[in-house]
């Protein structure tokens, strides 16, 4: 066991949505980093990929697989409970889960929208609601709220999923600001485009019809949405950022992550939002 391995072995981390993409490799990076790890997911049917990964990195003795819904109450004081109950404390929070609606907004229906709201964002505080009596009593804990850059800026035919990560960049400035006091930290990791499954879902259950009067527009967007996933890099450098941040003493708010990330950042504080807004509009119409 090396020095870090050491540091960390009486630590515990709970993520939520461990089954796939990014919560199921940040699960492996706390594992390797010596965290006992309670890698939670909606179907316990899908972990399968998480326990093979974890076999062959040698760390499936620190995977402890969970189930937890987060627009489920229950689901979620279960699954808290049961953690507290194997472990007796959580050092940290990744809130994981999510997925992306796709479509335009006259398009979406209402249903669709309180679904994306109900699991990135109400899921989101529902989660953190229910660990934050026990970080508190503790006096420390880390909170890592995955975000997106559609949390920094929102893209045409991802209105849903913009509206819910700009929610979560939101309520994670307010909640940091509530708990600096009892040595809780709060951070925001804001990917950019990476290979998960969740642009495929998106892309798959774009919102639309065979009339749309966006038919034009939709068109660019998938194209470009299509095309941005094929040269994605693999997520891992994501999971890794995560496993960093852990090791922090005083990690700041934000940490954008993935190619073109902060210079979307940049972009965006420095220019006025019409030549933005022009920007964005050409890669669409260039993207071929």
């Amino acid at each position: 066991m090396n020095s870090e391995n050491g540091r960390n072995a009486n630590k515990i981390a709970l993520i939520t949505g461990a089954s796939s993409g990014f919560g199921l490799l940040t699960a492996l990076a706390l594992a390797r980093k010596g965290y006992q790890v309670a890698a939670t997911m909606r179907d316990l049917g899908r972990q399968g990929e998480l326990l093979q990964q974890a076999e062959e990195a040698g760390v499936s003795e620190r995977i402890h697989v969970l189930a937890l819904d987060v627009t489920d109450s229950a689901s979620i004081k279960f699954a808290v409970a049961a953690a507290m109950e194997i472990f007796g404390r959580i050092d940290v929070l990744v809130n994981n889960a999510g997925f992306a609606v796709g479509g335009f907004v006259e398009e979406v229906g209402m249903d669709e929208w309180r679904r994306q709201m109900d699991t990135n964002f109400f899921g989101l505080i529902e989660v953190t609601k229910t660990v934050l009596p026990m970080m508190r009593s503790q006096r420390a804990g880390l909170i890592v709220n995955v975000s997106s850059v559609s949390g920094l800026t929102g893209f045409p035919g991802y209105a849903p999923y913009a509206a819910s990560k700009y929610a979560v960049e939101g309520f994670s400035e307010s909640l940091r600001q509530e708990l600096l006091p009892f040595g809780i930290r709060v951070v925001l990791v804001e990917p950019a485009s990476f290979r998960t499954p969740i642009w495929g879902k998106g892309l798959e259950g774009m919102h639309t019809h065979e009339n749309s009067p966006y038919q034009k527009q939709l068109a660019d967007v998938l194209r470009y949405s299509r095309q941005s996933a094929e040269t994605a890099p693999e997520p891992d450098q994501v999971a890794e950022l995560i496993a960093r941040i852990t090791a922090m003493q005083a990690p700041r708010l934000r940490y954008p992550v993935g190619k073109g990330s902060r210079l979307l950042v940049i972009g965006k504080t420095l220019l006025p939002w019409k030549v933005f807004e022009g920007i964005i509009a050409k890669s669409l119409k260039n993207m071929k």
